[in-house]
């Protein structure tokens, strides 16, 4: 039995994308939210674009044609999420010994879906349903990163600083954006709360889109050397489980 055609997945995947949301997107927008190369991108807007599955606008922004806007109604549940995270983010708490949580964009803010307390922690305050910040957490950046949807609830308005370490200036928040994107991890030093850290990766479905962000958080100390960069070994455990419940998900599973 053959696998997946992954041109298909891609097509499927934009055709997911535009449907999710409210506005047009243009073909940067686009490539980046499914990691793909704009050649790559082009070519398959221009064919759906011919079997009027999309349509493309005066201004070069696509949206979904008229015969499929049905398909965006259906959107991610918190539940669902937490349902296949559950058992990593367990482990991702286990292992680093700092708190565990996974999140997805929400009205202009990324809400937690799932946490897990540390190892040991005193903390009893469950952030279950929480809003944090997309600009100034490390689950936020890679929301933010690689939705058009949450980006432009961000980069088209001035955003909060909450320290002094907090990225306001929208040509460097966008150059982090940039390396977030290259990279696939996202990481905030002190930028929300001074003295708290957080490493976080994208959680991607089949067709590659970017449905949730998996992270730790913790003190600056547990997390960062003392220049304030992350430890690689807690870098690698998140970029693990951000495979893993990537996975769970169908991305890159064979059928």
């Amino acid at each position: 039995m053959s696998g997946p055609v992954q041109s298909v997945e891609r097509a499927a995947a934009i055709v997911q994308l535009l449907a999710s949301e409210e506005e047009p997107l243009g073909l940067a927008q686009i490539a980046a939210a499914l990691s793909l190369a704009k050649t790559t991108a082009h070519g398959l807007l221009g064919t759906l674009c011919d079997v009027q599955f999309v349509e493309k606008d005066e201004d070069g922004c696509y949206r979904v044609g008229r015969d499929l806007l049905q398909i965006g109604s259906t959107r991610l549940d918190p539940n669902e999420l937490r349902a296949y995270a559950l058992n990593w983010t367990d482990a991702l708490a286990a292992r680093t010994g700092c708190a565990a949580r996974v999140a997805m964009f929400r009205e202009g803010a990324a809400l937690i879906a799932h946490h897990v307390f540390a190892i040991g922690s005193q903390e009893q305050t469950l952030e279950i349903g929480r809003r944090i910040p997309l600009h100034a957490t490390a689950l936020g950046k890679v929301l933010l990163a690689f939705d058009p949807g949450a980006a432009r609830s961000v980069l088209t308005r001035p955003v909060q600083s909450f320290t002094y370490r907090t990225i306001t200036e929208r040509p460097t928040l966008l150059r982090e954006l940039a390396d977030i994107r290259e990279n696939g991890l996202a990481v905030a030093v002190g930028e929300c709360e001074p003295e708290v850290a957080g490493i976080a990766a994208p959680v991607r479905d089949r067709g590659g889109y970017v449905v949730a962000s998996v992270g730790i958080t913790g003190s600056v100390d547990e997390l960062c050397d003392a220049r304030h960069r992350p430890r690689q070994t807690l870098e690698d455990e998140v970029l693990r489980v951000a495979r893993a419940v990537s996975r769970e998900f169908g991305h890159g599973r064979a059928a």
